[in-house]
């Protein structure tokens, strides 16, 4: 009996650690190493059970941008949370109240290798501490650079400060897309801004320079090379005064050889049906043809977008069909494309077109078809009436705004065009 009873007690005692242990949820930040390199990452868990959600936070405190999970398993010391829709996955163990372990590739078989990191979880979320006397560097800023897209400037875009949290946001815009968001603080000497989310890390310096331009270096580098460094950015009003060129109009990055002629495709679904340009259902009708790839983050930010239109306008004769271009990964492709498709809630075709390296023989109407995404804009008469290369994301806020005004004025447009004759659609 008095050997049951010290059990009984033991039982009780440890009782309370074990339930410590098994309770995984709140926030939880620490740093991952990338190269070297030590980048700040929160993930936010909550829930119990098999009801566990987890989530990247990035950004202030007090409104974070969110990237949630696919799913999330936890045993009591091993953690999965699982980013479906970019097929990568944060795989860590609980141990002495701290989460160590590594986020990437969810496929065995990826070449890439994954990120470490250590993680603790906190009372509260809190932004971190900034140095006094941090400069203003609101506004727009250009970037001269030479890339393989043939664009000669990028612009780095700063969000006016808040008055309630010293975390600035910033972006750098290319071409064919955007960084994502890039939260940080000032150091009294630079700012050092980046993220941690489901594509993964990235992490800039601006230091402000005597001249009144912005010095950005890159701090993760490449994995094969050095930090990118001596990326100079200047008002627009300064390159111009220097003859700087100013970057490319992403409705004039891309064309076709002739736009009197129909815009053609023709390729099948996940499901092996086939769709193409002269399908009944798309004759008459306003036709967003979106190139892309689930492997792409600017596709990503792409998606709601395109989600949005389609519910406002296809009652009203707008269709989209996706024409998506993967890495040939047959472990990961198809999964992670049904899992764009599910995360994103998408009802209008998603199309195989092919891997990246195909993209133009399968496109040969198009002319400098080099960025991901890129959208035709077909008129009811099956024309192309616009193109536009990239995507301005959420993490570009100005940019964002400015370009779901433009193409909502353009499909408003197209829409209050008439359908055309009986007998020019047979042209088609």
């Amino acid at each position: 009996m008095k050997r049951f009873a010290s059990l009984i007690a033991l039982s009780f005692s440890v009782l309370p650690s074990l339930l410590a242990q098994t309770n995984i949820s709140g926030i939880w930040q620490g740093t991952a190493t990338v190269r070297g390199t030590q980048v700040p990452i929160t993930v936010s868990i909550s829930g119990s059970g098999t009801d566990l959600h987890a989530a990247f936070l990035n950004g202030p405190a007090a409104h974070p941008d969110a990237v949630p999970a696919s799913s999330v398993t936890f045993d009591g010391t091993h953690l999965v949370a699982s980013f479906d829709y970019f097929a990568r996955k944060l795989d860590a163990t609980l141990a002495d109240k701290t989460l160590t372990g590594t986020y990437g590739p969810a496929s065995a078989t990826a070449k890439a290798a994954p990120t470490p990191f250590t993680l603790t979880r906190v009372a509260k979320a809190a932004d971190p501490a900034a140095s006094p006397n941090a400069p203003d560097i609101s506004g727009s800023w250009e970037i001269v650079t030479k890339s393989a897209k043939g664009e000669s400037a990028w612009e780095f875009r700063v969000d006016p400060p808040s008055s309630k949290t010293p975390v600035i946001k910033t972006v750098i815009q290319r071409i064919d897309g955007d960084t994502g968001g890039l939260w940080g603080t000032w150091n009294g000497t630079s700012y050092t801004v980046g993220h941690f989310n489901a594509a993964g890390p990235t992490l800039y310096s601006v230091t402000p320079q005597p001249d009144g331009t912005l010095l950005l270096t890159s701090l993760l580098g490449s994995p094969h090379g050095p930090p990118q460094v001596g990326l100079i950015a200047r008002r627009a009003a300064e390159a111009r005064k220097e003859n700087l060129p100013a970057p490319t109009d992403p409705t004039q990055q891309t064309s076709v050889k002739d736009p009197n002629v129909p815009f053609t495709f023709s390729f099948p679904d996940l499901a092996g049906k086939t769709v193409s340009n002269t399908d009944p259902a798309l004759r008459g009708k306003v036709v967003i043809v979106a190139i892309g790839g689930s492997w792409c983050p600017n596709c990503h930010d792409e998606a709601p977008f395109l989600v949005s239109l389609y519910k406002k306008f296809h009652s009203r004769g707008l269709e989209i069909v996706n024409v998506d271009f993967e890495q040939g990964d047959p472990d990961t492709d198809t999964k992670r494309l049904n899992a764009f498709i599910a995360h994103y809630g998408i009802t209008y075709p998603v199309l195989v077109g092919g891997t990246t390296d195909q993209l133009d023989d399968k496109f040969p109407q198009a002319v400098n078809l080099n960025c991901w995404p890129t959208s035709f804009f077909l008129g009811r008469d099956g024309r192309v009436k616009e193109t536009h290369a990239g995507f301005a994301g959420p993490g570009n806020t100005a940019g964002h705004e400015a370009l779901e005004k433009d193409v909502t004025a353009l499909i408003e447009k197209l829409l209050a065009e008439p359908a055309p004759s009986q007998t020019a659609e047979l042209v088609r």
